[in-house]
């Protein structure tokens, strides 16, 4: 049997923690591409049914809410089933959304119904994190919970495939995802498998959450990830239409730039991953952060784009993918680990729901300001305060995961039948 024992916290991973990175990464790439089908359509929505730019817009968030607020129950469903069942299901469960889009697009309200069933391929994130947290060891974990949250791209590969598939047939975009969906659901029932002592909750799923809830570090942790994840939500929903009104760019020249920020910051989650398994993630965080306050200070002067502006968003999303990163490498070294699935849930919710009060500021902001400056400036605020408080509250936090905290309630937890105990 694939065992990965609980003190071997430097040991090199089994195969079976790289299998399961490989299938869980490639599931949540999907089923992110399932969960924001409808964004990049969303202009050929608002044509077809004659939408204004409020309800345009509000048709394409309902998805991305749904998705991150799911995350709090599926996580905690993932602590009690385990991610050989939910992976599975939930991808399975994502193909009826995506394929009701076809029969649903010519009308408002059916398709707010579908989006709010779409938000379900959002929530893997939750499922992801425990199954890899599980089976790497801390020492290896940063980097491989890092690998993981580029799954996140498949956002990205929505945004570029989506509408290209589109003008060669409308249905095509939502027929091939759910070709896709199935085939990796069939995958993951054969190829993910939990860690085979993993804890197992014994109590209700209203009492875990609100263990969870009550741990300090859960919503210190909201806090850092909704800069981080949530400055990269923002900036993609965000940074086309700024790049447009402000240095008055073409919307294809606008979105490029915009698909290289999301690429920036792709590719650094696992870089601030890695760096969290060779220096604490709260100095990681903290430095990351510092890195985003300093550029968007910069920014808020209104500087040529070419070459200043440019570089400037690209240190900035390197920073809030490494802070992204980082986050969660932290997640994993202070949260006991039978609460990791809930408290992902909760931490990965916020995460998401924090990408979308900044565009709404910015374009307050504008609107009664005509500049985007002060909007940079609370940017470079906030990030400064995840900074100070990363470096002088988290990194204090000892391995156990808590700092004056009651140790969690393990008389709850039962291991899985059949477990060997170690």
């Amino acid at each position: 049997m694939e065992h990965l024992a609980p003190e071997q916290t430097t040991a090199r991973p089994p195969a079976a923690a790289y299998r399961n990175l490989a299938v869980a990464t490639v599931g949540f790439a999907l089923t992110f591409w399932a969960w924001s089908l409808i964004a990049p359509l969303g202009s050929d929505f608002g044509d077809r049914l004659n939408l204004s730019s409020f309800h345009q817009s509000f048709l394409v968030a309902v998805p991305v809410i749904v998705g991150s607020l799911g995350r709090v129950p599926v996580g905690a469903l993932t602590d009690l089933y385990g991610a050989k069942r939910m992976f599975p299901l939930v991808s399975a469960l994502t193909i009826i959304p995506v394929l009701l889009v076809i029969p649903a697009r010519d009308s408002f309200v059916a398709m707010l119904g579908v989006g709010f069933l779409l938000g379900i391929g959002g929530t893997t994130f939750a499922i992801g994190i425990p199954l890899v947290n599980s089976w790497f060891p801390p020492a290896h974990r940063g980097f491989a919970l890092g690998i993981f949250g580029m799954g996140m791209g498949g956002v990205a590969l929505s945004g570029y495939f989506t509408p290209r598939m589109a003008k060669h047939g409308e249905n095509l975009p939502f027929i091939v995802v759910a070709v896709a969906l199935a085939a990796f659901a069939l995958l993951a029932l054969v190829l993910i498998t939990d860690r085979p002592d993993r804890p197992v909750p014994t109590s209700p799923l209203a009492t875990r959450l609100g263990q969870a809830g009550r741990l300090r570090v859960t919503w210190e942790l909201s806090g850092l990830y909704a800069i981080g994840f949530g400055g990269i939500v923002a900036f993609g929903v965000y940074l086309p239409t700024y790049l447009k009104t402000w240095y008055e760019l073409d919307p294809t020249d606008a979105g490029t730039k915009a698909a290289g920020f999301a690429l920036v910051t792709v590719v650094f989650r696992p870089i601030g991953g890695w760096l969290s398994d060779r220096i604490h993630p709260a100095t990681v965080t903290a430095c990351a952060l510092a890195v985003v306050a300093l550029f968007a200070i910069v920014q808020a002067f209104d500087p040529k784009l070419n070459p200043v502006g440019t570089v400037c968003f690209l240190l900035m999303a390197a920073g809030l993918g490494t802070a992204s990163g980082s986050v969660f490498a932290l997640v994993s070294q202070v949260t006991p680990q039978p609460q990791v699935g809930s408290v992902t849930g909760i931490v990965g919710a916020m995460g998401g729901l924090g990408g979308f009060v900044p565009p709404l500021v910015m374009g307050a902001v504008y609107s009664a300001k005509n500049s985007y400056s002060i909007g940079f400036m609370l940017l470079s605020d906030l990030a400064l305060a995840g900074c100070v408080y990363a470096y002088g509250r988290m990194r204090n936090i000892g391995a156990d995961g808590r700092r004056g905290e009651r140790p969690a309630d393990t008389s709850l937890m039962r291991p899985p039948k059949g477990a060997k105990r170690v």
